[in-house]
C-alpha cells in the first residue's frame, strides 16, 4: 500500500498569526492561520491526499472507498475517524476553555468528548499555559470568579519552552498562551465549551459565544496531574499512543518499522528533513509535513535528520 502524503484543513481563529505559512509552506492565503488540520477526517475541514492515485481525495474519501480496514483493527470500537492531528500557532491568548468526556458530549452535544495531548514545538521566552487548578475549588467558586472575571487567579500558570508535553485530559481547564506554537493530537471531536475569553470580539464584531453552565458542570475543579509518566511513550491512552520520531544523521540515520494491521500510523514532521519509504515508493519531507500509512502496509524507512511524532491506536485496556 502507498504511503499518504496529506495537505491539510485550515482555521483562521482570531487568535492565530502567520507562522505556519511563514516557516512551515502552508499554502494559505489567508493574514492568519491559526490551526492547520493534518490529519483530519471532520467534515468541515478534512485533510486531502496529495499524492499517488488518490491525490485531490479526502482522507474520509479514502476510507470509504477502501474500507475501515484501513484503520486497523484497534479502531474497529470506534464509530468514527478516532483523531484529529493540528498545528497550532497561538500568536495571542487562546480562551481559557473545557472539553467534556465521551458520556456528556455524546448526551449534550451528539458526538464524543476531547482528551488531547500537546508538544510544543517553539515558545516565547515569557511563554505560558494554562493547565488546570492550584488549588480544589468549588463549583460555587468556579461560578462566582467567572462572574467577576477572577479566574486566572486560581489557574496554575505553567511556563513552557520546546519539547514540553501536556497530556490534557476531558474536564481539564485549560489554554494556550501567546507566542507558543505547538502540535496537537486529540480525539477526533470539536467540542469546546469556552469560560472566558478576555472579551474580545469576533469577525462579526460580537464577543464570542461563553458556555458557562456546561463548563461547570464538566470541569474537575482540583488541581492537573503534571507529573503522568507514559514511558516509553510520549503520551498513551485508549484513544492514541504517541511516540517520537529522532534522527540526527550520524548515531541515529534512519528508523525502520511495520505498520500492521492493528493500527494505521500517522507520522508528523516537526523539523528537519529527510525520506520516507516502503516498497513501492520513496517520499520526500520536510518540517510541517503529515503522512498517513494504512494498516497492514508493511514495513517503512525513515532517513534523514529530523524530530517528528508518530501516532497509533492500541487496543483499549480492560
Amino acid at each position: 500500500m502507498s504511503i499518504l502524503k496529506l495537505k491539510p484543513g485550515f482555521k483562521d481563529y482570531i487568535w492565530g498569526g502567520h507562522r505556519l505559512v511563514e516557516e512551515y509552506g502552508k499554502e494559505f492565503d489567508g493574514e492568519i492561520l491559526a490551526e492547520s488540520w493534518e490529519l483530519s477526517c471532520y467534515p468541515d475541514t478534512p485533510s486531502t491526499i496529495a499524492n499517488g492515485v488518490h491525490a485531490g481525495k479526502t482522507l474520509r474519501q479514502y476510507i470509504e472507498e477502501q474500507g475501515k480496514g484501513v484503520l486497523g483493527t484497534n479502531c474497529g470500537r470506534f464509530e468514527e475517524f478516532p483523531i484529529l492531528i493540528k498545528f497550532i500557532d497561538a500568536k495571542a491568548d487562546l480562551s481559557i476553555q473545557v472539553h467534556p468526556d465521551n458520556e456528556y458530549a455524546l448526551k449534550n452535544e451528539g458526538q464524543y468528548g476531547k482528551t488531547e495531548m500537546w508538544y510544543v514545538m517553539d515558545a516565547g521566552k515569557d511563554a505560558f499555559l494554562y493547565f488546570g487548578f492550584r488549588k480544589e475549588i468549588s463549583r460555587e467558586e468556579f461560578a462566582r470568579r467567572i462572574e467577576e472575571d477572577t479566574l486566572t487567579e486560581v489557574l496554575e500558570a505553567v511556563p513552557v519552552k520546546r519539547g514540553d508535553m501536556f497530556f490534557i485530559e476531558a474536564g481539564t481547564i485549560h489554554a494556550i498562551g501567546k507566542d507558543i506554537l505547538l502540535a496537537e493530537i486529540q480525539q477526533n471531536s470539536n467540542v469546546t465549551y469556552r469560560v472566558y475569553d478576555y472579551g474580545r470580539v469576533g469577525a462579526d464584531g460580537k464577543k464570542r459565544e461563553l458556555h458557562i453552565e456546561k463548563a461547570l458542570d464538566v470541569t474537575n475543579r482540583k488541581p492537573a496531574d503534571k507529573g503522568k509518566d507514559f514511558y516509553p511513550h510520549v503520551a498513551d491512552c485508549d484513544y492514541f499512543t504517541v511516540d517520537k520520531l529522532e534522527l540526527d544523521g550520524d548515531k541515529m540515520k534512519e528508523m525502520r518499522g511495520c505498520v500492521s494491521e492493528a493500527s494505521f500510523m500517522s507520522i508528523l514532521i516537526l523539523d528537519g528533513h529527510g525520506m520516507i519509504s516502503n516498497e513501492e515508493e520513496t517520499l520526500e519531507f520536510q518540517k510541517g509535513d503529515s503522512f498517513f500509512l494504512p494498516a497492514g502496509s508493511g514495513g517503512y524507512r525513515v532517513e534523514g535528520i529530523c524530530d517528528g511524532l508518530i501516532t497509533t491506536i492500541r487496543e483499549k485496556e480492560d
